[in-house]
């Protein structure tokens, strides 16, 4: 296969980023009025306006390739370039006025993850992962720190709710084998452990505009992503994600992860 990445999409990616920004800036922390979905999830007008702006770009400028969205589902997905989109990833402290929150622009390409940008639009970060190259944030490479030990690690979460789930069980045995806990930074997290600032991140009930994006990122610093049993990601998977800087503790992070008889 050529080079699954040239610079005119990589370019392109960041269009939308920027598309996405211009929606969802002006409505940071102001009186917005917030919609529950299907699944008990909040959404907001900046969330659809942000994906409506990014989808309009893409018909317009690559109309052969597929999308799919948080807010409005999916469009060929059986295209050679798939663009994966969250307009707002960590709508629960977009609401709150928390910056906690980000843009995913994923592209996968014949089913694998090829490009992916965690953009912060408020504090003006953006994390750029490409297949083959290392991870940059606003333009200068990043790279993911060692973690000699698991006892060592600092560790982020989906939220604390997920303690106290039908998953609560394995993620207390992570957290309780690490030196730092934090909670609800949804994207973020990903770029703080691209950064080399956070060892490990665990999350569950992630859909594939949640971790598309993410792959690049991660594997371009120096880490690994899989999900709890360690296997690669899949947009079909089972939703659970394990990222750590390290690769080295990805099977320690798994094996506390994994089931026990009477979880499986």
């Amino acid at each position: 296969m050529d080079d699954p990445v040239g610079q005119d999409l990589i370019d392109f990616a960041g269009r939308l980023a920027d598309a996405a920004a211009r929606v969802i800036r002006p409505r940071f922390r102001t009186v917005l009025d917030v919609d529950t979905k299907s699944d008990s999830s909040p959404v907001t007008l900046a969330d659809r306006g942000a994906e409506t702006a990014m989808r309009e770009l893409i018909q317009a400028t690559y109309p052969d390739h597929g999308i799919l969205g948080e807010e409005f589902g999916a469009e060929r997905l059986d295209a050679d370039h798939l663009w994966i989109l969250d307009p707002i990833d960590g709508t629960k402290s977009f609401i709150t006025g928390s910056p906690l929150f980000g843009t995913l622009v994923g592209l996968w390409r014949a089913g694998r993850p090829v490009l992916g940008i965690i953009n912060q639009p408020i504090s003006g970060e953006r994390w750029l992962g490409v297949e083959g190259r290392r991870t940059v944030l606003n333009g200068r490479p990043v790279a993911t720190r060692k973690c000699p030990d698991l006892g060592q690690a600092a560790l982020y979460s989906w939220g604390s709710e997920g303690l106290a789930g039908a998953l609560g069980p394995r993620l207390h045995r992570l957290a309780d084998a690490v030196s730092l806990v934090r909670h609800s930074a949804d994207c973020y997290a990903y770029g703080l452990l691209a950064l080399g600032t956070v060892d490990m991140v665990a999350d569950y009930d992630m859909k594939a505009y949640d971790f598309a994006a993410l792959v690049p990122v991660v594997e371009g610093a120096g880490g690994a992503i899989r999900d709890w049993r360690g296997r690669p990601l899949r947009l079909d998977g089972d939703g659970t994600v394990l990222a750590v800087g390290d690769p080295d503790r990805l099977a320690d992070g798994a094996r506390l992860l994994a089931p026990g008889p009477a979880e499986d």
